[in-house]
């Protein structure tokens, strides 16, 4: 079974914590191993190298912020997923438990559906950013003379890959492919250097790649998030950015800028550091705008399919949740300069 190939620690003081939660990974065919302290645990990580980490908060030697934020800093547990279980409920210790450098939690009692489906999630991302990077090793030690051929497969492995991504969130996956025509149309509209635009191509579909670690139950929700939902869904930008950003490829790099800074606006109202003007990079700039119409004229859980028309007003003129003055106004022009082609490209991809 594929399960059986993956290991899990569980880092909790409680026997009967313990014992719960590897009952129900056993049950699901994962390798487990266990350790009672906080210091035990790191000792476990580092020694074992497991694919993912279920960590309690309260404990007595090293409690779970301190162990996460241990973990998040040695370079040989850095990727390691981890998930933090506590019985702690508020808005408060969960944001703690994120910026401590977990990448979900779960609240106890344990659900143990709710646990399989978190622990899944983050096992595929740790696939994904695991090929990324022996992908990119792999690129390394090829000969001189074989160099373009790989470069053409691993731009089509870059774009497959995200489009598998990309079926969590769109059943067709089409919107990946909208996305790198959009943002090569605009690029081209302003006059933008022929290789940066061949990076934006193959680096903007990796934007959301994020998004595979974030529950489907948010994901999916067809309607408006809480604010504890949304500072979950925000994530996905820096989740992407820890897949992508220490890879050498130019347009892994780019694609690492763009999964973590496409949310930011001009304004500097947008997220996750609240950049202003100049200081988002030029992929995100124009990413922003791209994403946006996309998203618009896309049937999603919480909204109908709106048409061009109305997605051009929207973000030409606002509409109360996105306004103009989010968008660089040299980019904002290149999108009205080229609004049929967006259009176009919308209608037949």
């Amino acid at each position: 079974m594929e399960n059986a190939t993956k290991k899990i620690l569980i880092i909790d003081d409680e026997p009967l914590n313990i014992k719960l939660l590897k009952t129900f990974l056993k049950a699901e065919s994962y390798q487990v191993i266990c350790a009672k302290s906080g210091l035990e645990g790191l000792e476990c990580a580092t020694q074992q190298l497991p694919d993912l980490i279920l960590l309690d908060i309260m404990m007595p030697d090293l409690d779970g912020y301190q162990v996460a934020k241990l973990l998040k800093e040695q370079k040989l547990t850095l990727h390691i997923p981890i998930i933090m279980v506590t019985s702690l409920n508020d808005r408060e210790s969960r944001i703690k438990a994120l910026q401590a450098g977990a990448e979900e939690f779960l609240t106890k009692p344990v659900d143990r559906t709710e646990l399989w489906v978190r622990v899944r999630n983050l096992l595929r991302l740790k696939e994904y950013a695991d090929f990324v990077t022996n992908h990119n090793a792999e690129l390394e030690r090829c000969v001189n003379e074989r160099t373009k051929q790989l470069q053409s497969n691993y731009r089509e492995t870059i774009f497959a890959l995200t489009r598998a991504a990309e079926y969590r969130d769109d059943s067709t996956g089409a919107h990946v492919q909208r996305v790198s025509y959009y943002i090569e149309t605009i690029a081209k509209e302003l006059g933008l250097d022929k290789v940066f635009i061949d990076q934006l191509f193959f680096a903007s579909p990796m934007h959301d790649i994020g998004k595979m670690a974030i529950p489907d139950h948010i994901l999916h929700k067809p309607g408006p998030l809480d604010s504890e939902e949304w500072v979950i869904m925000k994530t996905h930008a820096q989740l992407g950015y820890g897949i992508l950003q220490n890879c050498e490829s130019p347009y892994m790099k780019m694609g690492a800028e763009i999964a973590l800074m496409h949310h930011e606006a001009w304004d500097g109202t947008g997220y996750p550091n609240g950049l202003k003007g100049e200081e988002i990079p030029m992929s995100c700039r124009i990413m922003s705008i791209c994403d946006q119409y996309d998203a618009l004229r896309s049937k999603r859980p919480y909204k109908p399919e709106f048409s061009h028309e109305k997605a051009f007003d929207i973000l030409t003129k606002g509409d109360g949740r996105s306004r103009p003055e989010q968008f660089s106004p040299e980019i904002l022009a290149a999108f009205v300069a080229c609004a049929e082609k967006l259009a176009h490209i919308y209608d037949t991809n």
